[in-house]
């Protein structure tokens, strides 16, 4: 298939799935599509085991795995979602919670991919270099999954802002550490060859990740202020639309060729247009024109994720030893979830003051998404690939589904109390 008609189908059975949904489950939209997709995946795959003369299966993932999910997300849909994601996020409320966001966005993420990896490879006999990929892969919080469900479950304001604060940075932060681990745990896929000392290897490494974060947020500031200039000179809807769709898909490319992250500059160049564009260098139309298209970009292109991730179960290949794998992987990432909520909030109790739910809602509102996925699908092949794939894909199957659907169940239980600066 081409990959106008791939394109075709996935908008059209998302908006059937969508359809489908909203007619019978009335499930949140794109958990409702993940659940129908993934059903309807399922049941193609159990009707191909009873009738295997339809041999449906082999076809549809022979087209599932032609159609590059992870370079489809990592380098198409990403900049696109994480840009929409982070104008929603204002400046201004985002200051008040910049030294959790911080804290849980770099330590967290840190600390989670110890903690995931450590399990993981005493868990599988994985060497523990690339259990340590797996965990810097499973830990970040996805934004786009995050912030679809942030819109249903009605949380507190200041709550709200660190856990889509949080998603939209440790986002940036966990990919950079992935492509660090990965060049040390791959280091012939990395470019630099196994005769490397580990001391060398390691400066390398350090570098890369300075080079990527710190990279990233700079190109999104100097873009982002660029743009910026551009349209408070400007007074014409269309335009400034167009101009921020240029920013958001030019710039990432960018950041792709120049080798810095990608993602970090998406969110620091949203954040940037979203809050001081928005109240400087837009009129009411405009504000009101360009923020219309985002949300549709932005639920346009969840829908579509959440399809892609409920059809990938065709590129998983399944086992006992994996499955096993994949739900102990579950209760393993929750603790490192929760290792990487309490442990900035103890450091910083003596600075300021949290409700009693900051932890157990940060902890089960830490959604796993398509990034993970595509993460997992980017890794080079080999015997530990396949079940880092099905462990990933099922902590995030759980994630989404379980997690996404209870969370503001669990806001409302713990009595909505407002955090206390």
């Amino acid at each position: 298939m081409t990959l106008m008609q791939i394109a075709s189908l996935l908008i059209v059975l998302a908006g059937a799935f969508g359809a489908i949904n909203y007619l019978f489950l009335k499930l949140p939209g794109a958990i409702g599509i993940l659940v129908v997709a993934l059903a309807a995946s399922l049941t193609v795959m159990g009707l191909d085991a009873l009738l295997p003369g339809m041999a449906v299966t082999a076809h549809i993932s022979s087209v599932v795995k032609e159609f590059e999910f992870s370079d489809a997300l990592l380098e198409g849909m990403l900049g696109l979602l994480l840009f929409a994601g982070s104008m929603h996020v204002k400046l201004s409320d985002l200051r008040g919670e910049w030294p959790v966001v911080l804290l849980m966005a770099t330590l967290g993420v840190g600390l989670s991919a110890a903690v995931v990896g450590l399990g993981f490879s005493w868990i599988t006999g994985m060497p523990l270099l690339i259990a340590l990929v797996f965990g810097a892969l499973i830990s970040p919080t996805d934004p786009v999954a995050v912030l679809g469900v942030l819109r249903d479950a009605s949380l507190p304001k200041t709550l709200e802002t660190k856990i889509a604060g949080e998603s939209l940075f440790n986002d940036g932060v966990g990919y950079v550490v992935y492509l660090v681990l990965v060049g040390l745990a791959f280091p012939a896929v990395s470019g630099h060859g196994a005769g490397a000392g580990e001391a060398s290897q390691f400066e390398i490494a350090s570098r890369l990740f300075i080079q990527e974060a710190l990279g990233g947020a700079l190109l999104g500031a100097v873009l982002g202020w660029m743009t910026f200039e551009v349209m408070r000179r400007i007074d014409d809807y269309p335009l400034e639309v167009l101009i921020t769709l240029g920013l958001a898909f030019g710039g990432y490319q960018l950041a792709v060729a120049i080798h810095v992250s990608g993602p970090i500059m998406a969110v620091v160049a949203g954040l940037f247009i979203g809050d001081l564009g928005m109240k400087y260098a837009m009129c009411e139309e405009t504000r009101k024109y360009v923020a219309a298209f985002w949300i549709m970009i932005d639920e346009i292109l969840n829908a579509v994720l959440f399809l892609m991730i409920g059809v990938e179960v065709f590129a998983i290949a399944f086992s006992m030893t994996a499955i096993k794998a994949g739900l102990l992987a579950i209760g393993l990432a929750l603790l490192a979830r929760l290792v990487a909520v309490a442990v900035p909030v103890f450091l910083l109790r003596p600075f300021r003051r949290f409700s009693r739910g900051v932890i157990p809602i940060m902890t089960w509102g830490g959604l796993k998404g398509g990034i993970s996925v595509a993460l997992a699908l980017g890794l080079p092949d080999g015997e530990w690939k396949p079940i880092i794939l099905t462990a990933t894909y099922v902590v995030v199957v759980f994630s989404i589904i379980i997690q996404g659907l209870t969370v503001g169940k669990l806001a409302t239980r713990l009595g909505r109390e407002p955090e206390l600066m």
